[in-house]
């Protein structure tokens, strides 16, 4: 028997591979039935989370570290885990103003694995250890492995790999660390348990991942200073129509503002909201509100006097 079949059939005592005893029947069960079904299992992923919760915030507060000096958060996974690592990463840009390569995702398979299923690119520890060699991970970076049924090849070897650069690592499961060990700094686990339809991990273990880096790079870009309050004040303005307007908006709210005088301060102050609301607040011209801006690392509150 081959390695990868033995692993494939050893796979069933997994947590996230266990039949569900309340969805025997989805087959046969009323639409509005199935529907129900579905929905109660996913109002426990947010429970699941919360448990999680001592890990979590240890990875946010390495991720955040991480990024003020200099390093990046890049995340491996394969199948669903790789794709929503690879999309989480690509929309920390337009939302929080980010360098592309703060936040970067790594897909078994390579591009072509985020259309469509590359069969067996997962098991191949090799590709994992050459996708973080290709990245140059180095002591700065935080390498985060995805594998919600814990047994990935692929990422589990990107992460010893990046330990042997010398880089922070997290890993992620949706299994107990008794079914599953993994070598790393932080290790998260979210017991979403079985899925209705067996073994499709898509289901609430793919929410449960999408909610842990939702949290881990939004609290982490606000720890570094890339919001005020609940605001996105660093957005790049002028990149389209909805984010001249999310910006008028922001620097509206921000300063009390009525539109029209926020839209013209917003001008002055080159599509910057952080500038235009260190400008009005201080009474200080574009200039010296990004010097003070500056000084502060780019941290509104502190700019203004806050803690």
């Amino acid at each position: 028997m081959s390695q990868r079949r033995r692993r494939v059939e050893n796979r069933g005592h997994l947590l996230t591979e266990r039949h569900h005893p309340g969805s025997a029947q989805l087959d046969s069960l009323s639409l509005s039935a199935a529907f129900n079904l579905m929905n109660v299992e996913d109002q426990s992923v947010p429970l699941a989370v919360a448990k999680a919760k001592p890990s979590i915030v240890r990875a946010i507060r390495c991720v955040s570290d991480a990024w003020r000096e200099g390093g990046r958060l890049i995340y491996v996974g394969a199948g669903t885990s790789g794709r929503l690592g690879v999309l989480d990463a690509s929309e920390c840009p337009p939302t929080f103003r980010s360098d592309p390569k703060m936040v970067r995702g790594i897909i078994a398979g390579g591009r072509k694995a985020l259309w469509r299923s590359v069969e067996g690119a997962e098991d191949e520890p090799a590709d994992g250890r050459k996708a973080i060699a290709n990245v140059d991970v180095g002591p700065l970076d935080v390498v985060m492995g995805i594998a919600t049924g814990g047994t990935t090849p692929f990422v589990h070897a990107a992460l010893a790999e990046a330990r042997r650069r010398r880089g922070r690592t997290i890993f992620m499961a949706c299994v107990p660390k008794s079914q599953v060990k993994a070598t790393c700094d932080i290790d998260i686990r979210i017991l979403t348990g079985p899925e209705i339809l067996s073994g499709s991990t898509r289901l609430k273990a793919g929410t449960a991942t999408k909610l842990v880096l939702n949290m881990i790079t939004t609290l982490s870009m606000v720890r570094i200073g890339k919001t005020f309050g609940n605001l996105m004040v660093d957005l790049n303005s002028q990149a389209c129509r909805k984010l001249v307007d999310r910006a008028a908006r922001v620097v509206a709210t921000a300063t009390g503002l009525p539109r029209a005088s926020a839209v013209a301060l917003l001008r002055r102050a080159h599509g910057r909201a952080k500038t235009a609301i260190v400008m009005h607040h201080l009474a200080l011209g574009c200039r010296e509100a990004e010097a003070r801006l500056e000084c502060c690392g780019g941290r509104v509150r502190q700019a203004l006097g806050g803690g």
